[in-house]
């Protein structure tokens, strides 16, 4: 056994091992302090779920981690799960600033609903098996109201899985019939959702959905 004394001993016969120890901890607990910081402000991030608008991909109170560093190296793709900051007016009350939602459409894709009771973005039909379900298994639909629109570059059409309970791209642009202010600006998302965590029992990755593979590009790109 190491002598604790004999490893903090100074060389001139004075050991000091309860100031060192102190000492050491407080540096220690502030480098992860700082750690512990940066990560949040640039790396990763912990969410809390306060609505019904992504169950039950998502439930109320589940927590997930976010990426925030992905979407500088690229912009969000179809069918990823993003936090952004809400405009304004997307906010039921002034303090609800964090929204997350789906990525259904980015910039320039066609996306109209409903074909068969679909939508399609740029022609290819969604299977959207992720898409709230009741006690009895019946899912929502894929939305309450058509639309047919075209996404303005830099901007993304985000909706719900819980389409009856999301305020969404779907929902400001049938009050509005303005698609830019219906859609949100790459710029405003904060990082892509990778990891529901908790409660431990629900813990699950949050990858895109096969459906969104294989869609065409958008006209003229």
């Amino acid at each position: 056994m190491i002598d604790e004394q004999q490893v903090v001993d100074d060389g001139q016969g004075e050991s000091k091992p309860r100031h060192a120890f102190w000492r050491e901890t407080a540096i220690l607990l502030g480098i992860a302090v700082v750690v512990a910081v940066l990560v949040k402000a640039f790396v990763v991030q912990t969410f809390f779920i306060p609505s019904g608008s992504m169950e039950h991909t998502l439930n109320i109170d589940d927590r997930v981690l976010v990426n925030k560093l992905v979407y500088d190296f690229r912009d969000p793709h179809r069918g990823e799960i993003v936090v952004f900051e809400a405009p304004d007016e997307w906010r039921s009350i002034p303090n609800e600033e964090d929204f997350i939602k789906r990525v259904i459409g980015v910039g320039g894709d066609h996306v109209v609903c409903c074909d068969a009771g679909r939508i399609t973005i740029n022609g290819k039909a969604l299977d959207e098996t992720y898409l709230f379900r009741d006690g009895n298994g019946v899912a929502d639909s894929a939305s309450r109201d058509s639309f047919d629109i075209v996404v303005p570059d830099g901007r993304l059409w985000v909706m719900g899985d819980h389409r009856s309970e999301s305020g969404d791209s779907r929902e400001l642009y049938t009050r509005t019939g303005d698609v830019t202010r219906s859609t949100i600006p790459i710029d405003a998302v904060i990082g892509k959702a990778f990891l529901l965590f908790w409660p431990l029992g629900r813990a699950d990755w949050l990858t895109v959905p096969d459906t969104f593979d294989d869609i065409p590009p958008p006209p003229g790109k």
